[in-house]
């Protein structure tokens, strides 16, 4: 009405609407709530922030920001502002490889040889790094699979690619199969995979670490990790 009003007139359409007129210029005097200036100052905070960092963050980082900034507003509060206003945050780059394999760490001998079958369950895990684009950003994804079954039985995800990555999907993987002994867990040479903790670990529960040759992805069980790296993607988006 109030858009409308040089062209229809007031009346016309109060008629029209079944409104009063007094209750018309009433609202159109009334100011808005506190609750509605509260979301349009944390509305325009939130942007400013979002478009201040390229429109890469997301509800998680923006809180941290925003908390640096004396200003502690809940996630979920800040995810729904960002819905309101329809910002969606975008990757930030292009991921280079994630495997690193240029160090002087000791690796162990490739044991798998591209044998990817298993006579039994807990003989033969593979282990592997990928990243995944999110709401968030990019995430690093770390999985362990047993050649038996092909299924996942650990995971872990992280902002950065770090050797508690990999030790997080190995613990997992330990945990749900119950302290399983004498497992082969092939990797590629990644610094990870080849770091003093990560072969702590193995060493603990009497796994034998088997690595890729250098340079050949295809030492891993390549085709099991890409499906299961489409089926997280297909979950995120969803």
């Amino acid at each position: 009405m109030k858009q409308h009003q040089s062209t229809f007139g007031v009346a016309a359409q109060c008629r029209y609407f079944g409104v009063s007129r007094s209750g018309f210029y009433a609202w159109l005097n009334r100011k808005p709530s506190a609750r509605l200036q509260w979301k349009q100052f944390l509305d325009q905070e939130v942007k400013q922030c979002f478009e201040q960092h390229k429109q890469r963050y997301g509800a998680q980082r923006i809180q941290r920001e925003l908390q640096r900034q004396n200003q502690p507003y809940d996630i979920k509060t800040i995810a729904a502002s960002l819905r309101r206003q329809g910002l969606v945050a975008k990757a930030a780059r292009t991921f280079k490889a994630t495997t690193h394999s240029r160090h002087t760490l000791p690796v162990f001998k490739n044991l798998l040889n591209q044998y990817f079958t298993a006579s039994q369950p807990n003989q033969k895990w593979v282990s592997d790094i990928t990243y995944l684009a999110t709401a968030e950003g990019w995430v690093y994804l770390a999985v362990v699979i047993d050649l038996y079954s092909r299924r996942v039985i650990g995971w872990s995800m992280a902002e950065r690619m770090t050797t508690e990555l990999v030790c997080a999907a190995l613990r997992m993987a330990i945990f749900q199969r119950k302290r399983p002994i004498n497992v082969m867990v092939h990797s590629d040479r990644g610094s990870q995979y080849c770091s003093h903790i990560y072969r702590e670990l193995l060493e603990k529960h009497q796994f034998i670490g088997s690595m890729s040759a250098k340079g050949n992805c295809y030492d891993n069980d390549y085709q099991s990790l890409v499906a299961f790296e489409r089926a997280i993607k297909r979950n995120l988006a969803s």
